[in-house]
């Protein structure tokens, strides 16, 4: 079997959010459409596997370094040696940067290969990573940021409304994330992303101001984002576990952060740091470091599924799914993942499980 053909698929869904947003870097202020990138990997015997790249802003340099860079060294090897392939293109690229587009590319590629790999032994992917029992995870609906303490407040309630028990916030004012305790309730976790906005010094001040409002995890506090001791003070000294790990891109960055003691939380992002294969390195690196995995998967298609599948079978019983809360006009997937009652299923089919809808990529393809 070889690789025959390789495609990386623009799409651009419409959503609401219930209410204006402030998206930042994800599209600027009150974003009205989400753009993913998609990559399908065809075989000689017909097997095709299907991955994903993260999205946003980034999809045109991603689908160019797909196009010019990645696919061309991929034609005509065989797919079943995901390791030898994944670990050579990292060492021929790597003078060209250890992250960003390229990294998010292969990540891509890697999760199309293992959905290979598990439709040609006829298994879903998590029983190619050793097996799990579960038939569904427990998620968190995953709002988007919206500045306004009364927006935050309709939307956690219409959130619990839907039977989530679990929330994630992106708030970067304290007013916010009272107003969402106070209408989440004592019971609700809720944990809270900032996305980098802070020095060490401001991460603390804020943290005593957020300590009221009995975080899960504080997540990405500090910038930049690979200031790992600055991080370690921060657990140390903040009183709020800490989490991090989606701007993580190889498996050092991932050791770098455990050996500072930097986290509670560890956070890869597969669409993001080297896709499945490398997933599974940092759940083993966690594992020996006492440190729990919360896969980040702030995507809707096979990037979620691959966290998914690496959560049920290395996550045990802690783990956790983030669901993008987006009302999106379409979904890649239809309703098969779609969360009930704050769970979420896992795929049960042929390597990733689900394969993704001809008619959503028809109709919200980009050309």
């Amino acid at each position: 079997m070889k690789i025959q053909h390789i495609e990386a698929i623009p799409l651009r869904i419409p959503f609401t959010v219930g209410g204006k947003s402030d998206a930042g870097a994800w599209g600027g202020k009150d974003l009205k459409t989400v753009d993913s990138l998609l990559l399908k990997v065809s075989t000689d015997d017909g097997l095709v596997g299907w991955g994903e790249s993260f999205g946003f802003t980034a999809v045109p340099i991603v689908k160019a370094a797909i196009d010019a860079v990645v696919a061309p060294l991929c034609i005509g090897r065989d797919p079943a040696l995901i390791e030898k392939l994944m670990q050579e293109l990292q060492r021929t690229l790597h003078i060209f940067g250890r992250s960003g587009a390229l990294m998010f590319g292969l990540s891509a590629l890697d999760i199309a290969l293992w959905d290979i790999a598990g439709k040609a032994a006829g298994q879903p992917v998590h029983r190619l990573l050793g097996g799990s029992d579960a038939s569904a995870l427990s998620c968190y609906a995953s709002l988007i940021r919206y500045t306004d303490p009364e927006l935050v407040a309709d939307n956690v309630r219409r959130a619990l409304d839907l039977g989530y028990r679990r929330l994630k916030l992106h708030e970067i004012d304290p007013a916010c994330v009272r107003a969402a305790r106070e209408a989440a309730g004592d019971e609700v976790e809720i944990t809270l992303d900032v996305n980098c906005p802070w020095s060490v010094r401001e991460a603390l001040d804020m943290a005593r101001r957020l300590q009221q409002c009995n975080l899960r995890w504080l997540e990405e506090p500090v910038w930049p984002p690979e200031n790992h001791a600055g991080l370690a003070r921060l657990r140390r000294e903040g009183g709020i576990p800490i989490a991090a790990g989606e701007n993580a891109s190889t498996l050092m960055d991932f050791a770098h952060m455990l050996q500072a003691q930097a986290v509670d939380f560890i956070q890869p992002s597969p669409a993001k740091m080297g896709g499945i294969t490398e997933l599974r390195k940092v759940f083993a690196l966690a594992n020996a470091n006492n440190t729990t995995v919360m896969v980040h998967a702030f995507y809707d298609g096979p990037g979620l599924l691959a966290g998914i599948h690496g959560s049920a079978a290395l996550g045990g019983a802690n783990a956790l799914v983030e669901w993008r809360f987006f009302d999106l006009e379409a979904q890649l997937f239809g309703d098969a993942i779609v969360p009930k009652n704050g769970m979420m299923a896992v795929p049960q089919g042929p390597g990733l499980g689900i394969e993704p809808s001809a008619e959503v990529i028809r109709d919200y393809r980009l050309h």
